[in-house]
């Protein structure tokens, strides 16, 4: 069934080429359904003023607000005819605060008769400083007129009724625009299909959509308001987890092999042969992950955990157990830095189990075989033989794996390390290199709040690790100011020195590179804190010049960054992991995996430059061994900005799962479908996946029931068509080879 054509008219159509253009090319929106399905950010009351003293720094805002003043400046200009030009100051205020708003040459003539004092109208403009005060330049302005208006067309009364709406809005369209197109598309809102089964909407007293939809656009009350986003917020969170309950449905119905570790095996070696008892956290992952490799369909499972809570060792006993039941299993890292730190770890970890059909191997021993694309022909080649024969049981690399000339003897379990750095077409193209579907787990080093993982991994089992193994070492964190207090920063590289010379090593993480063809893109690595920072970031090649030059003259220092030739980044991991550097200036390419246990200061400069979660992975990187370790952030920005109370979160808490909620609530959840990973692009309009915990829970229990009942939906039409819109193309892929 189709979607009703009232929702699938083209908006140029109905609002006409020029509004329809801005609004397919400025906010997404090509359909009448599209525009109703876009809703009001936030509602101001008439009568009630906006609080100036919160606006953002940078971005375009609308306003209401009462013109305090007005004064009209002349001054002399080269450019105005008469070499006279004219400058309109009109200062608005809520009551509290004051906004300044500038006009300049011919645009003063109509603000400066409509613009008197005492006037309200709603404005829409960028904030930006000016001599220290906060202005808009050149707003876009619409006055608020009373109901008994002369012209009712005219009047705001005649569209927003007692609450006016103000819509997500761009430059080239306002709010108040917005809100008169919807107005002409609202009456087709009566012919919006519900996706929602009769049965929850009623169980839950939900209202009807044509009436959430018209209560968000025109709401009379709050409590209109209320009933809307209680429904709207349902309909995102239930088709969502429909689709995602059909996708695991799916996977219940591919066969897999089942891999059973023998009982005298590899895994019961190598278990031996461990100086250490594994963590209840992890024996008991290690159950679930057995369960289900012991299945017929294939295990879709996120093993998720702190930094350090030996999560490569659950994933390679994991490995050992599907190469004692005859399988091969596959390791696939984000860079070839990381494959290779994985491969040495895992050959150390398993020692002569790790020699297979070599010398002095053990009696179960396999062979660990590493494949990149940097390496040279004839190891290549041999690798590929391996891999084909089946002698190699456990396969490192990085997504060089993926190639056509890659074949494997019986791939049984594929693990992706660190999920979001890779596509998901190449998860899809080695999946495919099994006889039957592969297990798959994903790793992620990133602690994903319990509902992100039911809506961004929902098709996915999730596994936790929140227990530090014994001997890894608490991290002091601590925020260095290097702009109010100078001195903090040289006390940081006094305390780098102390560490070096008890014997220790240390990084120092930079966001740039530095070469000269890198130089920063306009606009780009800008913080979100107003005009406070104007310099490009810091850079590896120039700070560790600095440092060898000055404060850490006499220490080894060497750089490691993205940019280097993979044998050349090789061995400088290997120097310093061999203790032979002293301090590493890097950029982020040591975030993830990197193990060095005598490494215990880490600084990272322009710290405001990072996400909350990076700099919880970074600092992770240090105190992995006997010694505590040390992080300090640096950073420029003031006090009171919202980068220092980031930073300030981060030195105040080690749990990765707090700090992610701190992360995501800041930064949004980004297209929990597609494959956007940060906020700007997000399927989601008026569910927020932290507040929205109970929903979201609720909905997937819903939808989980619905689709064992009907996995075609046979029965709920409205639900196909709301599906359908959902996922589009592309996000119909991702679902597919998720």
């Amino acid at each position: 069934m189709d979607l009703v054509p009232a929702l699938r008219e083209p908006l140029k159509k109905v609002l006409g080429p020029a509004t329809a253009k801005v609004m397919a090319e400025h906010l997404g929106l090509h359909t009448v359904g599209d525009l109703l399905h876009h809703y009001p950010r936030r509602y101001e009351e008439r009568g009630q003023l906006t609080h100036l003293a919160d606006l953002p720094m940078d971005e375009h805002v609308t306003v209401v607000a009462q013109v305090a003043d007005a004064r009209l400046h002349t001054f002399a200009s080269s450019k105005a005819p008469r070499g006279k030009g004219q400058r309109l100051e009109v200062t608005i205020t809520d009551g509290h605060g004051r906004l300044q708003l500038v006009f300049f040459g011919n645009g003063v003539h109509k603000p400066h008769k409509e613009l008197l004092p005492g006037t309200r109208a709603m404005f829409a403009g960028k904030v930006s400083v000016f001599n220290r005060r906060l202005q808009l330049a050149h707003p876009a302005y619409e006055l608020l007129r009373g109901g008994d208006d002369d012209d009712p067309a005219e009047s705001v009364e005649s569209w927003a009724g007692a609450l006016i709406p103000l819509y997500p809005a761009t430059a080239k369209l306002e709010s108040w625009k917005i809100g008169k197109a919807v107005q002409t598309v609202l009456p087709s809102a009566q012919e919006a299909l519900d996706p929602l089964p009769d049965s929850l909407r009623e169980g839950r007293a939900l209202v009807s959509l044509p009436e959430a939809l018209l209560k968000i656009h025109r709401p009379h009350t709050k409590a209109d308001i209320d009933d809307a986003r209680a429904r709207l917020k349902w309909d995102e969170a239930f088709v969502l987890q429909v689709a995602l309950a059909r996708r695991r449905h799916a996977e219940t119905q591919l066969p897999a092999v089942p891999r059973r570790p023998r009982p005298d095996g590899l895994l019961t070696a190598f278990d031996d042969r461990l100086p250490f008892t594994l963590t209840d956290g992890q024996q008991k992952v290690s159950r679930e992950i057995f369960d289900d490799l012991a299945t017929d369909h294939p295990m879709h499972r996120l093993l998720q955990g702190e930094v350090g809570s030996g999560k490569t060792m659950v994933a390679l006993r994991a490995m050992l157990a599907v190469v004692d039941a005859g399988g091969q299993a596959v390791m696939l890292a984000p860079t070839e830095v990381l494959a290779q730190q994985h491969h040495r770890s895992v050959v150390e970890m398993m020692g002569e189990l790790a020699e297979g059909g070599m010398l002095g191997g053990a009696e179960h021993a396999t062979k660990v075989v590493l494949l990149t694309g940097s390496m040279g022909a004839a190891a290549r080649r041999h690798a590929l033989l391996d891999l084909a024969t089946g002698e190699a049981g456990i396969v490192i690399g990085t997504h060089a794996l993926i190639e056509d000339k890659v074949q494997f003897h019986d791939l049984g379990l594929v693990v992706v390390d660190e999920q979001h750095r890779f596509g998901v077409e190449q998860r899809d193209a080695l999946r495919g290199k099994g006889k039957q579907p592969p297990h798959l787990l994903v790793i992620t080093a990133t602690p994903i709040p319990r509902t992100v993982a039911m809506t961004v991994f929902g098709d996915l089992e999730t596994s936790v690790l929140d227990q530090l193994p014994a001997g890894r070492s608490p991290i002091a964190s601590h925020v260095v100011p290097a702009a109010d207090k100078p001195h903090f920063l040289a006390r940081a590289w006094e305390r780098v020195r102390e560490e070096v010379s008890g014997g220790h090593q240390g990084y120092v993480v930079c966001p740039r590179i530095g070469d000269e063809d890198e130089a920063p893109k306009k606009g780009a690595e800008r913080p979100a804190d107003g005009d406070a920072e104007k310099r490009p970031p810091l850079a590896v090649l120039d700070v560790a010049e600095h440092l060898a030059k000055g404060p850490l003259q006499g220490l080894r220092v060497e750089v490691l960054h993205g940019r280097m030739q993979p044998d050349d980044k090789d061995a400088v991991m290997r120097r310093f992991s061999a203790g032979e550097t002293d301090v590493l200036v890097a950029t982020t390419v040591i975030e993830v995996g990197v193990n060095v246990p005598n490494a215990t200061a880490m600084v990272i400069m322009d710290a405001d430059r990072f996400g909350v979660s990076q700099l919880h992975q970074l600092r992770g990187r240090v105190g992995r061994g006997s010694a505590p370790g040390l992080c300090l952030l640096v950073t420029e920005m003031p006090e009171a900005s919202p980068a220092r109370q980031r930073l300030a979160a981060v030195a105040g808490t080690l749990d990765g799962f707090e700090l992610s909620r701190i992360d995501l609530e800041q930064r949004r959840e980004g297209d929990v479908l597609g494959q956007a990973q940060s906020g700007a692009r997000t399927s989601l309009r008026v569910l927020a996946v932290i507040e929205d915990e109970e929903i979201i829970a609720e909905a997937r229990e819903e939808a989980a029931a619905v689709v064992a009942a009907d996995p075609e939906l046979t029965g709920l039409p409205a639900l196909r068509t709301a599906l359908d819109a959902l996922l589009d193309e592309e996000r119909e892929q991702y679902l597919e080879k998720g």
